[in-house]
Parts: structure tokens; sequence; C-alpha cells
């Protein structure tokens, strides 16, 4: 997945500090709806810097996008799932019993998942690529 970004600084090691301006479904023209209160937020990453970006200037950069469809399955699929399985494999039980185990389950999802971002923020797991100046 490709998008436009701005390096905001140069770090250590052939990398930048760059600013991406969050993408949604809805397409994100705030201007003209701001009615789901974002205001154009940006996020900040840390980007290879094979071209040699230098801060302000605007630049194509790169992302994974097998790594983040796994990280989307990860976030969005597992609790789910697990909520799922808790209801179901919980037959026999009252309902309100039945609830609060899927709703357990579902959170005990939150332990990969936070185990994960904590794995992919210590191995760059996500860095963008910085293909070419704008």
């Amino acid at each position: 997945m490709t998008q436009i970004a701005t390096i905001e600084e140069i770090l250590s090691g052939g990398y930048a500090l760059i600013s991406v301006p969050r993408k949604s479904a809805c397409g994100h023209d705030c201007e003209q709806c701001a009615g789901c209160g974002m205001t154009g937020a940006a996020i900040k990453a840390k980007a290879k810097n094979p071209v040699g970006a230098q801060p302000g200037q605007k630049v194509i950069v790169e992302s994974s996008t097998k790594k983040l469809l796994g990280i989307v399955a990860l976030v969005y699929m597992l609790p789910v799932v697990f909520f799922l399985l808790g209801y179901f494999l919980s037959e026999g039980l009252g309902e309100g019993v039945r609830y609060a185990i899927a709703i357990g389950a579902a959170a005990l999802t939150m332990v990969p998942i936070v185990l994960y971002d904590r794995h992919a923020r210590r191995t760059d797991a996500l860095t963008y690529t910085i293909l070419r100046l704008l």
C-alpha cells in the first residue's frame, strides 16, 4: 500500500520519522464533513529512508499490505471468533453465563494482541519504506 507522507525528522541508521495522514472508509474529507470528530489526524511512523529525503519534504511511502492484513485479522477477527467460541461452547448454561463467558473469551484475546504489538515495536515489523520524493 502506498501513501503520501511528510518527513518530520531524520533518525539514525538510515531511518526517518514520517507523518502519514490517517485514512478511513469515509475518505476523510474533514473540511467538508467533520461528522466523526477527526480533523485531519496524522500517524507518526518510522520509515526506511533509502532516497535521503530531508525534513519537510513530501514523499511516497510503502507499507507491507500482507503484514497489515495479518494485523487486521488479529485485532478484529480474533475477538469475534473467541466471542463466538465462548458462546457456543458454553451451551447448556444460563444465557447470562454464556454471554459472560463469551465476553471473557473475547477479552482474553487482548493478551496476544498486546504481546504482538510489543513485538512489532521492538522488531520494527511495521516500518514504511520511502520509495521516492514527491
